[in-house]
């Protein structure tokens, strides 16, 4: 079931608020308070005509809206707070997010749909359709230098 239109503060909610307070029904006001627009600028003081003319980043001093969509070949720097998460564990993470906003979807160049169907094949299809090479160059040793390794080898394991 959905609501008609989503509360925006608690003064829509009228005297149920009050009456589920005075009453103790915890039941009640959880699920009031639960209806209620998580969203800060939804709430009732920034609904002034003042407020709707004036940007909130600006005023606030708040940086850039995180970005929505990164591409990989577009040129412009990928932020990956991952290793602030592995060094230093969730609150690390959490605060370098909040200095670099990392995108919420990092993609190459191809189209959705090709996206999913490479990210369900395996690495070796996903790396030949980015045509990467994994191949490492075949160094040739001479017969002599092959049999000179393969008695240090087999010297190694009959000592230990």
């Amino acid at each position: 079931m959905q609501a008609i239109s989503p509360l925006v503060n608690e003064l829509q909610l009228g005297s149920r608020l009050n009456g589920a307070v005075e009453s103790n029904r915890r039941g009640e006001f959880a699920l009031l308070l639960s209806m209620l627009s998580a969203d800060a600028r939804d709430m009732a003081q920034f609904q002034t005509p003042e407020f709707k003319d004036v940007d909130l980043r600006s005023k606030f001093n708040l940086g850039d809206s995180q970005p929505l969509l990164n591409q990989l070949h577009s040129g412009l720097p990928v932020i990956n707070n991952s290793s602030s998460f592995q060094n230093g564990g969730n609150s690390c993470f959490r605060l370098a997010n909040a200095i670099h906003e990392e995108a919420l979807v990092i993609r190459r160049k191809e189209a959705l749909e090709m996206e999913d169907v490479l990210a369900n094949c395996e690495i070796n299809t996903r790396l030949r359709h980015q045509n990467i090479t994994t191949e490492q160059p075949v160094k040739l040793h001479h017969f002599v230098d092959q049999l000179v390794m393969q008695r240090q080898m087999s010297e190694l394991i009959a000592q230990a």
